[in-house]
């Protein structure tokens, strides 16, 4: 497991109609990691998303550091820091199948027993026998498990989620969630997972941290004090939940 540092991150896009710059980010600071399980929550627009990506790698352009373990973005593929990235949408290849999905991602990590890990996670997230089979022969939910195998299987020091499960209908979101904390017990992952759902952070989570305002900028970062497994019926739960909204509501005011 890996620790990731976030401090004082800032970011700005140009903004082509006005040709100015646009904030979106203003003095992100936290740090994480020995296997919590952290949500990023907020309202639309508030800069959750980009957040991951200046953590990912994807984008580069930041003001502020981001290191794991000491190790920089730049840094941290040569120094062997693994990152596992689920988007809200499972972003397969279309031509390959579920197995060879798991294979193209794994044939790139420098692990050795890539074959056998690629097996060991279909099957850990019950999808053994659709092995052969192509992304459009599967259900939503049964898509973003195989991400989510293909995730685990790299063996990331660090888990980034965005929106995962905003697409699923509640029944299968339920199901997904339940799914995802066994995973995160059973491998000590830590996770940092994006969502608007402040029911679902409560449920997930064992930190939550609120991103509000334009540019986006923390006010809020506590822990959920709920022991695992928890209950949807849970009254604790939802009345966190509740207050939880309040302080996503504020925010925006």
């Amino acid at each position: 497991m890996a620790s990731i540092a976030v401090d004082d991150v800032s970011k700005h896009f140009i903004s082509r109609a006005h040709a100015d710059r646009l904030p979106v980010l203003q003095n992100i600071s936290f740090t994480g990691g020995n296997g919590q399980f952290i949500c990023l929550l907020g309202r639309s627009g508030c800069g959750k998303s980009t957040l991951l990506s200046l953590i990912s790698g994807l984008d580069e352009e930041f003001n502020g550091k981001i290191n794991f373990d000491g190790v920089t973005v730049a840094e941290r593929q040569n120094a062997g820091v693994r990152l596992g990235f689920v988007f809200q949408s499972p972003r397969l290849l279309p031509w390959k199948t579920v197995r060879d999905n798991l294979l193209f991602v794994l044939r790139r990590s420098g692990l050795q027993d890539w074959r056998e890990r690629a097996d060991l996670w279909l099957e850990r997230v019950g999808l053994k026998d659709f092995a052969k089979a192509y992304p459009h022969e599967l259900s939503g939910g049964m898509q973003q498990r195989v991400s989510l195998a293909r995730a685990f299987a790299v063996d990331p020091d660090i888990l980034l989620m965005d929106e995962p499960f905003s697409g699923l209908d509640e029944f299968t979101g339920r199901a997904m969630r339940t799914e995802l904390l066994d995973l995160w017990q059973q491998t000590g992952k830590t996770v940092l997972f994006v969502t608007h759902n402040c029911f679902e952070a409560c449920f997930l989570a064992n930190r939550v941290i609120v991103l509000g305002g334009q540019p986006g900028r923390i006010v809020w970062d506590a822990p959920i004090d709920l022991d695992h497994p928890r209950d949807y019926e849970d009254p604790d739960l939802f009345r966190l939940s509740v207050k939880l909204t309040h302080v996503v509501m504020e925010s925006a005011a």
